[in-house]
């Protein structure tokens, strides 16, 4: 049996006629900058996330590169961010001239770790970039509490996260000063090449980022300041436009997956619970540990933490053999990151302590995404788990 890491293919199967359709509009139209199908999303996932302003940028790189720009990140200062993360959240600040400082993950959820960031704030440092990890929320109230402490920016990387709920009831994106999402395929709401995002509450910065998106001229041909082009297309908020009423569905799917398979690994003798952090004969294999449950606002009524599931990881001794394993039996996996940012030789002269990040150092050495998107069928992720058992002759 094949289970590939993500099969686009049957997503767009569905969706076919409707995406040709809204392509076919633009392409009609012969208007593919800012126009009408940008400013359309704008206004959904300004609402949709809980913010004032949605300002469509070209990828979620550059939604985090025109953050730091908005709020005047200068040559020199610090920005304190996980160790663990794909590399655009240290690379954007590098590229400002800024210094990235890195702070340790939590064990159960890969987020930063707030017990962390305080201790690593200087004089020098200027925002935090609490980054939302596989579509699960950081604890951002403990974040927020020193973030106001020390009179610090909060910038969002929520590129995985679109959907996920705060405890509080707040989707992350509006929590911080500025969020910033990804659209690249593979997310829960990806489009047909780069694209991403940025939100805020603050009406000065709202008009700031516009502003940057395009050069920084307002208006056009005159420049206060200097931007850059981070401009969506507008073939690419089309697609958008047309997945975006399915997303909560598929984000949805994604949970019940996931559900799924931790009844198999347990089922299989694989791991007695989800969120076990030591390895023993019961627990063989960690897996994530569900955070989306339980909690309440002041009215007694629950508030769903959601968790979307951009990616399943789980946590194996022998991780390096088991992916062969799985490779050589038609299984698509992947590993979330296999580098952390300290450890990175583009981040060397930063002289980083090598002992300050033993969390990061673990999770780069044993974790493991399995496919988890929603198309995915019953029979194919019992094939995946049957399979890691197999590999742990586990009867």
């Amino acid at each position: 049996m094949k289970v590939p890491l993500l099969d686009l293919k049957a997503q767009f199967n569905t969706i076919r006629d409707e995406v040709n359709k809204k392509i076919n509009e633009v392409l009609e139209s012969q208007h593919f900058i800012l126009g009408k199908e940008v400013q359309e999303l704008e206004k959904k996932i300004a609402d949709y996330v809980g913010t004032k302003y949605a300002i469509g940028v070209s990828s979620g790189t550059d939604a985090l590169l025109i953050a730091l720009m908005a709020i005047d990140l200068k040559p020199g200062d610090e920005v304190i961010l996980p160790s663990y993360s794909f590399f655009a959240t240290a690379g954007v600040v590098a590229r400002m001239n800024a210094i990235p400082v890195f702070a340790d993950i939590n064990p159960y959820t890969f987020n930063i770790n707030p017990l962390d960031i305080e201790k690593r704030i200087t004089k020098k440092t200027r925002a935090i970039i609490p980054v939302h990890l596989y579509g699960q929320s950081c604890e951002m109230n403990e974040i927020i509490n020193i973030a106001q402490k020390y009179k610090l920016k909060i910038i969002e990387d929520a590129a995985q996260a679109i959907g996920t709920q705060y405890k509080n009831g707040k989707k992350v994106g509006s929590i911080g000063d500025i969020g910033c999402f990804s659209f690249f395929p593979s997310k829960n709401l990806g489009c047909f090449g780069d694209g991403g995002i940025v939100t805020t509450n603050d009406n000065e910065l709202g008009e700031k980022l516009r502003i940057l998106r395009v050069h920084g001229s307002k208006p056009k041909y005159y420049h206060k300041i200097i931007g850059g082009n981070f401009r969506l297309d507008e073939i690419q908020a089309a697609v958008l436009n047309v997945k975006f009423p399915y997303l909560d569905k598929w984000s949805a799917k994604r949970r019940e997956n996931a559900d799924f398979y931790t009844n198999l690994f347990i089922q299989a003798g694989l791991s007695e619970n989800a969120g076990r952090l030591v390895y023993d004969e019961k627990n063989l294999v960690l897996l994530p540990k569900p955070i989306y449950k339980g909690y309440k606002d002041s009215d007694d009524k629950e508030i769903i933490n959601y968790h979307i599931y951009n990616q399943f990881v789980i946590r194996i001794q022998n991780r390096d053999a088991l992916k062969k394993y799985l490779t050589d039996n038609g299984i698509g996996t992947e590993i979330y990151y296999p580098v952390p940012f300290h450890r990175q030789e583009c981040f060397k002269y930063l002289n980083c302590d090598m002992n300050s990040f033993p969390i990061s150092d673990d999770a780069a050495l044993c974790s493991l995404a399995l496919p988890i998107y929603p198309e995915l069928s019953k029979e194919q992720m019992e094939y995946v788990v049957q399979k890691i058992s197999d590999f742990y002759s586990v009867k």
